[in-house]
């Protein structure tokens, strides 16, 4: 009676799962399928269109790195966008024989599924230098796809997928098994083996 009633709550799980799986993996096998056959389709290639500019950021925006990047949100209205800050400090470079002082650089990085911008200031100087790449339809598409420039909330989504597959592999496995020894031995026997062959691909990709 309690294997019966194990069972029954597997086919449950297993269809729950199923069901919300079926929705993710409806959006992603979608955008998938047209990423993958493209050019068959003649889908017109992802590109990005490339601006550059200099502008004059105000004086209590360079501050920090931090400031700039706030400034930087608030002018090109990109107030979600995944950023990164790298910070160069300054010091003695080498310059015609001898050495110069080279003043601190900020870089800093703000990215949508559809705009790439990379600004880099000088400290010092009263000029950043902004970089602007807008994507086309095809490579936002393939950003969203790939989670590019995506928030955190839509990486959790798609990990929901991953983590539901991984329980429908299991659940499918157990209720193929039908919880009977020798059906639930070999399944262990291939679950073993598929763990650890994928850990050493792992390990050997980690060595090379």
């Amino acid at each position: 009676m309690k294997r019966g009633r194990f069972l029954v709550w597997l086919r449950r799980t297993h269809a729950w799962i199923g069901l919300w799986g079926a929705a993710l993996g409806l959006l992603f096998g979608t955008s998938g399928i047209l990423l993958n056959h493209r050019n068959e389709m003649k889908i017109p290639l992802a590109s990005q269109h490339e601006t550059r500019q200099t502008l004059v950021p105000p004086m209590e925006s360079l501050q920090s790195a931090e400031a700039f990047e706030a400034w930087l949100r608030l002018n090109f209205k990109l107030p979600d966008a995944k950023s990164r800050i790298q910070k160069k400090p300054g010091g003695p470079v080498p310059w015609g024989g001898g050495q110069i002082m080279q003043p601190e650089n900020w870089r800093v990085t703000l990215t949508t599924p559809n705009l790439s911008l990379n600004a880099e200031y000088w400290q010092g100087d009263t000029e950043a230098h902004i970089e602007q790449k807008e994507a086309n339809a095809w490579a936002t598409l393939a950003n969203f796809h790939k989670g590019s420039g995506m928030s955190n909330a839509w990486i959790l989504l798609t990990d929901t997928l991953a983590a539901g597959l991984l329980v429908l592999a299991i659940t499918g496995t157990l209720l193929w098994s039908r919880l009977h020894g020798p059906r639930l031995i070999a399944a262990a026997l291939i679950g073993t083996t598929l763990t650890a062959s994928t850990i050493l691909m792992l390990t050997t990709l980690s060595l090379s």
